[in-house]
């Protein structure tokens, strides 16, 4: 039986050489390829299948979640898996919408590896337990909200809007505040939009705290929705 090709991009050279390590040491997987940052990994991705991709998100050229978009076209048969730091419920969602298939937290990766990177490869989904409650909560509130929904529908009264009184449109956002939410839109975490905008992540955190005034709403993957609802983002 051939082995399980995987290919890693992973900027942070210590981290990639431990995964690369567990990977190496598992008999049943061959590691194809480790990049250090999207670039490289997109050139070799382009002319060698591989049936497992893991992937950082906090890569310097690109946001790993464009990435994951990339390779899921370039490669569908290709089961992607996110290694991150990242944690919160809006950056999972968006690897998921992506095409990742699995999603697991840096801490303790290495140990557990070559037994995820099998299972995905499969059919499985291997997450980190807090990842996979974070998703059931999602699931959950969505299906709570769904007969509330259908009951409003069949009433006659549009979602968001009480029996005869039309829900208030959300405040605009400033120019900055817009400029966040783009950049949260598309994947980037706190951190590198703080970068790019030339401010404290202190700051960022304060335009998203006046964006979920704005908005009505208590995460970013809401306030994502909500401004595409109004219109403010593509």
């Amino acid at each position: 039986m051939n082995p399980v090709t995987v290919a890693l991009v992973e900027d942070d050279a210590r981290m990639r050489e431990r995964l690369a390590r567990a990977i190496v040491a598992e008999p049943s997987l061959r590691l194809a390829h480790a990049a250090a940052d999207a670039g490289a990994l997109l050139a070799w991705f382009a002319d060698n299948p591989v049936d497992v991709l893991l992937v950082d998100l906090g890569l310097p050229d690109l946001p790993g979640t464009e990435l994951i978009r990339r390779c899921a076209r370039m490669q569908p048969a290709c089961a992607v898996m996110v290694i991150t730091m990242f944690g919160d419920e809006a950056t999972m969602l968006l690897s998921f919408e992506a095409g990742a298939r699995g999603y697991l937290l840096k801490d303790g990766t290495e140990a557990d590896l070559a037994t995820h990177v099998l299972s995905l490869h499969a059919g499985g989904s291997p997450m980190t337990p807090i990842i996979a409650r974070q998703l059931l909560a999602r699931w959950n509130a969505v299906n709570a909200a769904a007969p509330a929904a259908l009951a409003l529908a069949r009433a006659g009264v549009a979602p968001g809007r009480e029996a005869g009184r039309a829900a208030p449109p959300p405040e605009a956002l400033s120019r900055r505040e817009a400029q966040v939410l783009d950049l949260i839109a598309r994947g980037f975490t706190y951190t590198e939009i703080a970068g790019q905008m030339a401010v404290s992540v202190t700051t960022v955190q304060t335009h998203v705290r006046n964006i979920y005034g704005k908005l009505g709403v208590h995460s970013k993957t809401e306030a994502v929705y909500e401004a595409r609802q109004a219109g403010w983002l593509p």
